[in-house]
């Protein structure tokens, strides 16, 4: 009987392509931190060919978005999307900006049903940063709107 062919060698570029691949996968979230680690330690320990591809063997060659026919990706001269009133860009800085004054409003209505004390300072809290928001928020969503035109729309 022959021996088996012992398995082919494997290259520093073969490495860093499994590795490139594996931080593709990471970066979709087919690997947690841990298992990308250790995969990753055990892409640069290989060395035949046979090893690399245990590493990979579990996770698809290409993307699966692309085989179901996923939404197409935006084109890198496309314009991005237009900013509206409810895009978390926006709301998530209004919606902190209203916890942080209604907090402040509970507080000095606390002390003043308390105390004596009746001078409303929350309304420091209230304007500056209210006047500020509103210039943001204009600002933001004029540049979308001229986006828009841009584009057609």
């Amino acid at each position: 009987m022959s021996d088996p062919v012992p398995s082919t060698r494997t290259s520093d570029a073969d490495r860093d392509r499994v590795a490139q691949l594996l931080q593709e996968h990471f970066a979709q979230g087919r690997l947690d931190h841990e298992e990308f680690t250790e995969r990753l330690g055990r892409a640069y320990k290989a060395r035949t060919v046979d090893e690399l591809e245990v590493v990979t063997q579990d996770l698809p060659e290409r993307d699966l978005a692309e085989v179901r026919g996923a939404a197409p990706r935006r084109e890198e001269g496309a314009a991005p999307p237009v900013l509206t009133l409810r895009d978390p860009a926006l709301m998530v800085p209004w919606m902190l900006y209203a916890g942080v004054n209604v907090l402040c409003f509970v507080i000095w209505f606390i002390l003043y049903l308390t105390t004596d004390y009746d001078y409303p300072w929350f309304l420091w809290v209230l304007g500056p940063w209210g006047i500020v928001m509103s210039v943001v928020t204009v600002g933001v969503l004029a540049t979308g709107r001229g986006r828009r035109d841009e584009i057609g729309e």
